[in-house]
């Protein structure tokens, strides 16, 4: 039986399309965003995680471990990433639960299970469920459309939460049972673009216009990032490449930058480069939002 592998299924969410929401996180991502605030969700395979901030030190982890992959550096205790099975002998081990596994297989049933159990906060709310990742049109497709299939069966409102860094034929095989695209754009200076996020932006944009003229509802999601894409050439670029391809979303998010996701980038011993990034003012997001509504676009939102 098919499975995916889920990070988090974050309930009673209110940011991720309209309404109370679960999301599924799925774990698997084709960027590499460098604010990415869920660094977990990257790697389409389970990793190791370690909460040194719960950790005393007191080895119980290292002496459990079958694959001998903990080891000490200094006074930290560390994990050879290669080494690790993901067993999860560590994480029982542990009294102080310092160690994850990032990463949990679930079969299409199980989803659906959990989405079902906050219908009721759906159907008073006009809320639903949410794919999200990661990257949730890089998992394989068929088990994505079942999901789809069988969620829109019960009832219940589906939205994507999408970077569109995939073949449009993955997006042709959810057209049918999605209510909503949350879609990501980042920038539009191809340059800047694979700086950024280690891809050129051509086939995300091809594949935004492409849905637009599908007739999918669009919630056009752009994260705003101080010294990286908040420059006034570049939204303008942003509210040009939109007006030439005729693409007018329903609704634009303005997402003003943060970095509550860089103590992860501790857990999974990766480097957060912080320096390059700054949260933009709460005057500079009006202004940007302004920009958007002077150049004919409606119902911009900051934040959500």
């Amino acid at each position: 039986m098919q499975t995916a592998y889920i990070i988090n299924i974050q309930r009673f969410s209110i940011h991720d399309g309209p309404g109370i929401r679960t999301t599924l996180f799925f774990k698997g991502c084709p960027l590499r965003c460098r604010w990415c605030h869920n660094p977990e969700s990257q790697s389409y395979k389970p990793q190791p995680m370690h909460y040194t901030e719960r950790c005393t030190s007191c080895l119980s982890c290292l002496r459990i471990c079958p694959e001998k992959a903990i080891f000490c550096s200094g006074d930290t205790v560390e994990t050879d990433a290669l080494k690790c099975i993901r067993c999860g002998e560590c994480l029982d081990m542990c009294p102080n639960n310092a160690r994850e596994i990032s990463g949990t297989a679930y079969t299409v049933d199980d989803l659906v299970k959990q989405a079902a159990k906050d219908e009721v906060s759906y159907e008073q709310s006009g809320g639903g469920v949410t794919l999200s990742g990661g990257e949730v049109m890089t998992q394989p497709i068929e088990f994505i459309a079942e999901l789809a299939q069988k969620i829109k069966k019960r009832g219940m409102h589906l939205a994507i939460d999408t970077c569109g860094y995939c073949d449009f034929s993955q997006f042709e095989k959810i057209l049918p049972y999605a209510d909503l695209f949350l879609y990501d754009m980042k920038m539009i200076d191809a340059q800047r673009h694979e700086k950024f996020t280690g891809v050129k932006p051509d086939l995300i944009l091809n594949n935004l216009k492409k849905l637009h003229d599908a007739g999918a509802l669009i919630d056009l999601r752009i994260p705003i990032i101080g010294k990286v894409n908040d420059d006034d050439e570049e939204i303008m670029r942003m509210c040009s490449w939109l007006k030439t391809n005729g693409v007018n979303p329903y609704k634009i998010n303005l997402l003003p930058y943060h970095d509550a996701g860089a103590v992860k980038y501790e857990r999974l011993r990766l480097d957060y480069e912080a320096e390059t990034m700054e949260r933009p003012s709460d005057e500079r997001m009006h202004e940007i939002k302004a920009m958007f509504e002077k150049e004919g676009f409606h119902n911009i939102l900051i934040g959500g």
